[in-house]
């Protein structure tokens, strides 16, 4: 999603064809407008509230559209995407090597001097590639609060296998300054670089305080966190800081939280899972969470799980919470595709049928 927005807001290059768009805002506002509402919303979450304003504003001023104009612009966003993605994952190279050949020398230019402006002007954007065993490194003998501001420039999930590394005594003091963190100047993320130049050879600058960590931030890289890994820092969470263990739990969707669900969303998810992992996540599970699963799955199926649950013995913790959390990430998947209902907190949505 980060990505998304990210070529949004490179998409500012006008084309030559007669009516195409070439005004940044309206490109980004007929992209908004282009993906519907439900999907709009998962970008608007990360703007902040001058950027949605602002943003809203076009979209509301965007008027009639051509087809051309229509298409023009998403194969501009389509194409700013997947040579981001491309150059984060693969490389310049590869990414220059890959794009030639799909759309020819000169359009391939184009779309890496756009994303190689934003990837340079990212900080710690050193980091984005690098494996976490080497990360860890180099960040294990640093304070938690340095630790916290470079994570929170990381993508939940490589900040998650991070996070599992960390020695018990400094993953919690940085799961904590990381849920702290809220504004950060650009004069301490300078105080940072200074200290860190040294190590990873990179040069921050930011005209603009950025938006990091947070609540919400903790909570989705403890989504990607491993059961184990996840069970031991709440432990430790629950008694030094039983309220922000509590404000994150909240924001997470952990098998547990499968109790709450309704039951058509539960019909939805079992058809996409593995028998075996059903059995696996169902060994250390709660009989009240057996009833669910059954009541929701096919005669068929429930009979095979309730057969192999009573022959299948001597499963490791580790084996079951991994199926757990399989289970977790496709429930995940058809949540983000608006195929299942999850409640997280106190969130009250109503919903009307």
């Amino acid at each position: 999603m980060a990505e998304a927005r990210t070529a949004i807001e490179e998409s500012s290059a006008g084309k030559p064809e007669g009516e195409a768009i070439t005004d940044p805002k309206s490109k980004a506002a007929l992209v908004v407008v282009s993906l519907g509402a439900d999907r709009a919303s998962q970008i608007y979450k990360y703007l902040n509230e001058e950027d949605i304003e602002e943003l809203t504003y076009e979209v509301a001023k965007l008027g009639k559209t051509s087809n051309s104009q229509v298409e023009a612009t998403l194969d501009e966003f389509y194409k700013l995407c997947l040579t981001h993605k491309m150059m984060t994952d693969g490389g310049l190279d590869y990414a220059r090597n890959v794009l030639e050949k799909a759309f020819g020398e000169s359009t391939a230019r184009n779309l890496l001097e756009k994303v190689s402006k934003t990837l340079q002007s990212k900080p710690f954007n050193f980091f984005m590639k690098g494996d976490p065993k080497a990360l860890l490194s180099l960040l294990q003998n640093e304070r938690p609060q340095v630790i916290a501001l470079i994570m929170a420039y990381m993508d939940a999930q490589q900040a998650a296998q991070v996070l599992e590394q960390l020695p018990d005594e400094k993953r919690i003091a940085t799961v904590e300054s990381m849920a702290r963190m809220d504004r950060v100047s650009p004069e301490a993320i300078a105080i940072v670089e200074e200290e860190m130049k040294r190590k990873f050879a990179t040069i921050i600058t930011s005209e603009d305080n950025m938006n990091l960590g947070g609540i919400d931030y903790v909570a989705d890289m403890m989504n990607h966190i491993d059961r184990s890994s996840e069970r031991k820092i709440f432990e430790e969470l629950d008694k030094r800081n039983p309220e922000l263990s509590q404000s994150i739990r909240e924001k997470m969707f952990v098998f547990e939280n499968i109790l709450d669900m309704d039951d058509r969303s539960v019909q939805r998810f079992v058809r996409e899972l593995d028998t075996k992992d059903v059995v696996y996540a169902l060994k250390s599970a709660s009989q009240e969470m057996r009833d669910i699963f059954f009541r929701n799955m096919s005669k068929r199926m429930a009979d095979s799980v309730r057969g192999d649950l009573e022959i299948t013995t001597n499963v490791r913790l580790k084996d079951a919470e991994e199926a757990q959390q399989r289970i977790v990430n496709i429930i995940r998947r058809l949540e983000e595709q608006g195929e299942v209902i999850i409640k997280k907190g106190e969130e009250d949505d109503n919903i009307l049928v």
